[in-house]
């Protein structure tokens, strides 16, 4: 086994942990999250049947424009985030130094999302490498797959 295999392997475990994933949420909602810059941002969404206040950190895959993210469903169509943004459009989002700035979701069209992934890969050949391997472990699924969202602050 190679050491990118090792660590994809102890990634995608990671993915898998829930207090791992979540602890960036602590970070956000103190006030620190602009300790991540703008390559992870923090989501507000609504519980589809709770209607409570939901968060998740994701990464950034791209920003088209200012005030516009690209950010991809790491677990696809079943991620609960992913289907709550399905459900109720409006949003929060913290990235940066900006916080708690309301947004609206959209998912993207294929054509749109393979144009997003390309210019990330051209811009992050390295973290593409990475981040591939340890989605694809952590799924097993192929991450070229995966449905991607564009958030615009409102």
């Amino acid at each position: 086994m190679t050491l990118s295999d090792t660590v994809a392997r102890l990634g995608g475990c990671a993915l898998q942990t829930r207090w791992f994933v979540r602890a960036p949420i602590t970070l956000y909602r103190i006030g620190l999250g602009f300790l991540f810059g703008t390559r992870l941002l923090m989501l507000e969404h609504v519980g589809r049947h709770t209607r409570a206040r939901r968060y998740v950190v994701l990464e950034v895959l791209d920003r088209p424009a200012p005030g516009e993210y690209v950010i991809v469903s790491g677990f696809g169509d079943r991620a609960q985030w992913y289907r709550n943004i399905q459900a109720h459009s409006s949003v929060r989002v913290w990235c940066g130094l900006r916080r708690a700035a309301a947004a609206a979701v959209a998912p993207m069209t294929e054509a749109e999302a393979a144009a997003a992934l390309d210019r990330y890969i051209r811009n992050h050949p390295g973290a593409w490498k990475n981040l591939r391997a340890t989605i694809e472990h952590a799924t097993g699924a192929p991450v070229d797959t995966l449905p991607m969202v564009r958030v615009r602050l409102t």
